[in-house]
């Protein structure tokens, strides 16, 4: 089913609290976009990176990527999420199923993106979400029949949202260190000087 996947990797915002993109901090010897880009392409070609905020600096990060800026990125995660799927469904409208991802996880690998299709392809579910920290979010796999909900979300929303009002249709895939994610700069110098 890896064939019939995407990746989508939301990389709009601009990292007010963090202070400077949390898109290009490094860490293990790769930016977090492109460690989270990289292991996306191990599990399929159908990766597409939506930028907001411009910066020469994230546009070298994703050379030889299919990459979607999204005009108004500062209207909240909902346009990234459209943008995204919009891209997506032009580019590649065999897919079947997209999984959304953030590029501030920096444990995310490729064995989480395969665990969340491996799921899907044995489970009835029309959703797939990583489990951590008592909640359930990103990496989340949608099945085309969230198509148009997604494309209806609005503002500040995000998958969350499709994910707590179908969480009948909602399956999970363990994901521990999922809920490390980089927000500010005390995150950050956790992760580098644990």
């Amino acid at each position: 089913m890896e064939n019939k996947t995407a990746i989508i990797i939301l990389a709009a915002g601009n990292s007010s609290r963090l202070g400077e993109p949390k898109q290009l901090l490094h860490y293990q010897g790769k930016t977090l976009l492109r460690h989270t880009a990289d292991e996306a392409l191990l599990i399929t070609e159908k990766v597409v990176v939506v930028t907001g905020e411009e910066h020469p600096q994230i546009t070298e990060q994703i050379t030889g990527l299919h990459h979607i800026r999204n005009e108004n990125w500062s209207g909240g995660m909902a346009s990234s999420l459209k943008v995204g799927l919009e891209e997506t469904l032009q580019c590649f409208p065999e897919t079947e199923q997209i999984i959304f991802t953030v590029c501030d996880q920096p444990f995310i690998t490729a064995s989480v993106f395969k665990a969340l299709i491996d799921k899907k392809n044995t489970s009835p579910k029309g959703i797939v979400a990583s489990a951590y920290a008592d909640t359930l979010g990103v990496p989340v796999l949608f099945s085309s029949a969230y198509t148009q909900k997604l494309l209806n979300l609005n503002g500040q929303e995000g998958a969350r949202k499709l994910i707590q009002q179908h969480k009948d249709d909602t399956d999970s895939v363990l994901f521990e260190k999922g809920y490390w994610d980089i927000d500010t700069p005390e995150d950050y110098k956790k992760l580098i000087n644990p």
